[in-house]
C-alpha cells in the first residue's frame, strides 16, 4: 500500500458546453476561480469606468480536459478568452 499513490488530484469527467453546467460542477468552478485568480496575481488586467470612446471586447469560457498518454483525464483547464471582434458592415 506504502507505493498505492503519493497525491490524488481532483478532476471532472465532462467537459462543460456552457458556463451555466460548469457552475454546476465543484471542480470546474475552483478551475474557473483559479483562471480568475491568475490575472490578479499576473497584473492582466484592470477594470475601468465605460466611456462613450471605448469599445467593449466580450469574454467567452473555454473548457478542456487534460489527458496524459494513457487518456486518464488528468486536468479541468478553463481560459477565459477574449471574443472575436466581428467587423461592421457598411451598407
Amino acid at each position: 500500500m506504502a507505493n498505492f499513490c503519493n497525491h490524488t488530484t481532483f478532476v471532472s469527467k465532462f467537459e462543460p458546453q456552457s458556463v451555466c453546467e460548469a457552475l454546476k460542477d465543484e471542480y470546474w468552478t475552483t478551475t474557473m476561480h483559479e483562471e480568475l485568480n491568475q490575472f490578479v496575481r499576473n497584473d492582466v488586467w484592470t477594470l475601468v469606468p465605460k466611456t462613450t470612446q471605448m469599445n467593449v471586447i466580450g469574454t467567452k469560457w473555454v473548457f478542456r480536459n487534460k489527458s496524459d498518454d494513457s487518456g486518464i483525464i488528468t486536468r479541468n483547464k478553463a481560459r477565459l478568452v477574449a471574443k472575436r471582434i466581428q467587423s461592421r458592415r457598411r451598407n
